[in-house]
């Protein structure tokens, strides 16, 4: 898998516009957790962040100052975040503070469900037509080919899995576009954990999705 620094390519990647849109402050919850968690564990990510967050204080020193609505509302709820306790850490190092505190509990509370055979999940927000989830793989596992209607971003949080697209470990985050039909298969060396979001529903290829599709349809 690639290492280089997020903004060392000529040709934007999709993690670049999701920092940005980190940094602007306009992505919904369950991605801002994400990112956030991602930062947490590569510093490479933080300085490009860092960089694109001094460019925008340039800016900012250009426009006229406004009054601030609900100065006070908003003071109290800055203290409050830095006087909260910090989280306890058994099971914990895998889930970076920021997942943490989106999550509101330790990884070791989580009540798994069985999705497939070797696959756990634990969806943590519906959001509408997508979902936010925890992902748990077991080592070696071939996930059905699949596709989905929209974006899914993927941030690895233990272990690591490969796909069409490369191979991905802890911190990276994987992107998934709407036209892109994958078979994730995770390493042999560990179970994989993820958080995963998506803007729509997933839909399985291939000769077993076809079979489930045919079987459902016939049902309704």
């Amino acid at each position: 898998m690639k290492r280089e620094h997020p903004g060392s390519e000529a040709k934007a990647r999709p993690v670049d516009a999701l920092l940005a849109a980190y940094c602007a402050g306009t992505l919904e919850p369950s991605l801002h957790a994400l990112v956030a968690s991602h930062l947490a564990l590569r510093p490479d990510s933080r300085a490009y962040v860092s960089a694109l967050e001094d460019l925008a204080a340039e800016n900012m020193a250009n426009v006229a100052p406004e009054p601030l609505s609900r100065r006070e509302d908003r003071l109290a709820a800055i203290f409050a975040q830095d006087m909260a306790p910090a989280p306890r850490r058994h099971f914990g190092t895998i889930l970076p503070s920021p997942l943490r505190q989106y999550l509101g509990h330790e990884l070791e509370s989580v009540r798994w469900r069985t999705k497939l055979p070797g696959v756990k999940e634990y969806r943590i927000e519906d959001q509408g037509r997508g979902e936010a989830s925890l992902l748990w793989v077991r080592a070696g596992r071939r996930m059905p080919s699949h596709t989905h209607e929209g974006l899914e971003v993927t941030l690895v949080l233990k272990g690591g899995f490969s796909d069409v697209t490369g191979h991905y470990v802890r911190g990276d985050i994987a992107f998934a576009e709407s036209d892109l039909d994958h078979k994730p298969v995770t390493d042999e060396s560990e179970d994989c954990i993820c958080f995963a979001v998506t803007d729509g529903p997933l839909h399985l290829t291939g000769p077993f999705g076809r079979l489930l599709d045919r079987f459902f349809g016939e049902r309704h």
